[in-house]
């Protein structure tokens, strides 16, 4: 019996049929793994086409046995007169064809092992040699930032916001005050590495280990606290923690009218300074007094400053208005005023000239009462550079500003991208690196280094650090644009479409233009370009202009850029830095108007700028 189905199973061809399908298979399976990643396959369609062809297997050996083929087409095997069946006929054209496919088979396995696997494994050295250089890059920066960290040792330490202990929780603002007015009164000792008010207050509000958080910041020491306000009395409680071995080097508790707040924090500081032994160039820096109403609305004002929003802005400016109504000679009251007006100007919250009238009014009347106010001096740095295209006198104060506080990681932030305007992207991202190492949990420093990566076409590294600030804000504005504009730029405009359309802000209005236009979706970059035109045109003029350059509309890209001037576009302090200009650096008018703007080579090569890293 096993004999007789055995010899059947031969007369009917179904064991030729069973050995066709599975040389057919195998070939088709060879080719598929080929073919499919060039067209950006990934394993998936790979996998269902060896899952279809297995299943096929079964149903084809039953097709042969039941079916045979006949001179008049398929017919059921029953059916067919086995003195009139071909089936031999059928079984030699099987083996013909077998012996065609296993040649088939034979000369494409010699191609992909002498031809196709030599470019494959040459394609993976190249990918692993760039995975290992890329590797090398973040260890080598990681390493420069770690050294930067290290230097300083055991003299270093972190802020953390003073809980508010009043029994009135609107005195938030007065213990949140406290702490940044130590912080910054630490800050101005260079010999000490002080993390940075956003850093530091990124703890606020949680439920903390403190050895956990001096890991994240890479400090040595704590300082914490408490505030407690009751009408004119205060009383403030302090303590000073070896992070490591979480050990209380020392503590203080102050019960005073709010008259002595300036003597209570001159005395933290000194005790901080005792206790850390640190040798000091100078004297420990002391508080600035001025009349304690004053300074208690100038501590609510700056916290209703932070919270970066058109309302708060408001508030900051009726709080210090009323400062200075009590105290008109308050220089910090009038350099924060500045300030507030500066962000106004930046969010379009103020027109240009208006919000440029009162920021230098008020930040120059600051300079006035106190020629050493380090932050003003910055401030008339920023306006120059960003707003005056002026970029010796931004030059000129920013260096004034660095005598004063060398370690000031605001100060020093912007310098970075004073370099940057420069088109001196080494010195930027050395500057950033030492910013990030004091302000290592701030989004917004990873965001500037990724921008500097990204001008220094260093497309990797711009993406690794856009994802760094978006891990520590996820809704950070610009950091999807910036991963996007760093894919457009190394050849992937899928994955930047991708990115752009994350982008829930107005640079996703900018991006989506770029990548439309990568993908050659004309008419959808046409409407996307449209669009942001319609919305933005005097507050992204600068940024309408490299679109176009980027989709190769020259004219139109000079006719925007000239906008940007009248309408005093900040973005133009970042256009040698910008790669989407690439396609019109050619066109003579570039160097003219880069001239017009006080920004060809030549006019930067005459001014002088040089940071001293403390």
């Amino acid at each position: 019996m096993p004999l007789s189905f055995f010899i059947e199973l031969k007369r009917r061809n179904v064991l030729r049929v069973g050995a066709a399908y599975a040389v057919v298979a195998w070939l088709l399976i060879q080719i598929t793994e080929t073919i499919f990643p060039l067209f950006g396959f990934d394993d998936g369609p790979a996998r269902i086409v060896v899952v279809v062809l297995g299943i096929g297997f079964i149903p084809a050996l039953i097709l042969a046995w039941a079916f045979e083929i006949t001179p008049e087409g398929l017919k059921k095997e029953s059916e067919v007169d086995r003195t009139q069946s071909i089936t031999p006929l059928t079984g030699k054209k099987l083996d013909h064809m077998i012996m065609v496919v296993l040649v088939l088979a034979l000369g494409y396995f010699a191609f992909d092992k002498f031809v196709l696997d030599p470019q494959r494994e040459s394609a993976k050295d190249e990918q692993q040699a760039e995975q290992l250089a890329n590797v090398a890059q973040e260890a080598r920066q990681k390493g420069r930032t770690e050294a930067l960290v290290e230097s300083y040792g055991d003299k270093s330490i972190a802020v953390l916001p003073f809980v508010n202990m009043s029994e009135d929780a609107s005195n938030e603002f007065f213990s949140d005050g406290i702490s940044e007015e130590l912080l910054n009164l630490l800050a101005k000792i260079p010999e000490l590495r002080v993390i940075s008010r956003s850093s530091a207050f990124s703890y606020k509000g949680k439920d903390i280990n403190l050895g956990q958080v001096a890991k994240e910041l890479k400090v040595a020491h704590i300082l914490e606290g408490s505030v407690r306000k009751a009408g004119n009395q205060v009383r403030i409680t302090a303590q000073l923690i070896e992070a490591r071995s979480d050990t209380h080097l020392w503590s203080e508790t102050y019960d005073r009218q709010l008259d002595d707040i300036f003597a209570i924090q001159d005395e933290i500081a000194y005790a901080v300074v005792e206790q850390l032994k640190i040798t000091l160039l100078g004297a420990v820096p002391k508080v600035k007094e001025t009349d304690p109403a004053a300074y208690a609305l100038y501590l609510q004002g700056r916290h209703f400053s932070w919270q970066r929003s058109a309302e708060g802005f408001k508030q900051a400016q009726t709080l210090l208005r009323k400062a200075l109504a009590i105290d008109p000679d308050y220089a910090a009251a009038w350099a924060e005023l500045s300030s507030v007006y500066i962000y106004q100007l930046n969010l379009g919250l103020l027109p240009s000239d208006e919000g440029l009238t009162l920021a230098r009014e008020a930040v120059n009347k600051a300079l006035t009462l106190d020629p050493d106010y380090a932050l003003a001096h910055a401030s008339l740095g920023w306006i120059a550079m960003t707003y005056d295209n002026d970029l010796a006198a931004a030059a000129r104060h920013f260096e004034r500003a660095l005598q004063l506080e060398p370690a000031n990681p605001s100060i020093l932030r912007n310098t970075a991208t004073l370099n940057a305007s420069f088109g001196r992207l080494d010195e930027a991202l050395a500057l950033t690196e030492f910013v990030v190492s004091r302000d290592p949990v701030n989004p917004a420093a990873s965001s500037n280094q990724g921008l500097y990566f990204l001008s220094a076409g260093r497309w990797d590294e711009a993406i690794a650090s856009y994802r760094t600030a978006l891990t520590l804000s996820p809704g950070l504005s610009g950091g999807q644009y910036g991963i996007g504009a760093a894919l457009l730029l190394k050849g992937e405009p899928q994955a930047a479409l991708e990115a752009m359309q994350l982008e829930d802000s107005i640079w996703g209005m900018i991006g989506l233009p770029l990548a439309y236009h990568a993908l050659g979706r004309k008419d959808e970059s046409d409407a996307a370009l449209a669009a942001l035109i319609e919305k933005y045109e005097q507050g992204a003029a600068y940024n309408i202009a490299y679109v176009l350059a980027y989709r190769g509309e020259a004219d139109r890209a000079f006719e925007w850029l000239e906008k940007a001037v009248v309408y005093k576009d900040g973005g133009l302090s970042e256009i040698l830095g910008e790669r989407l200009f690439a396609n019109i650096h050619d066109d003579p008018r570039w160097p003219l108007y880069l001239e017009s703007i006080g920004k060809s080579p030549e006019q930067l090569a005459t001014i002088e700028f040089k940071v001293t890293l403390p």
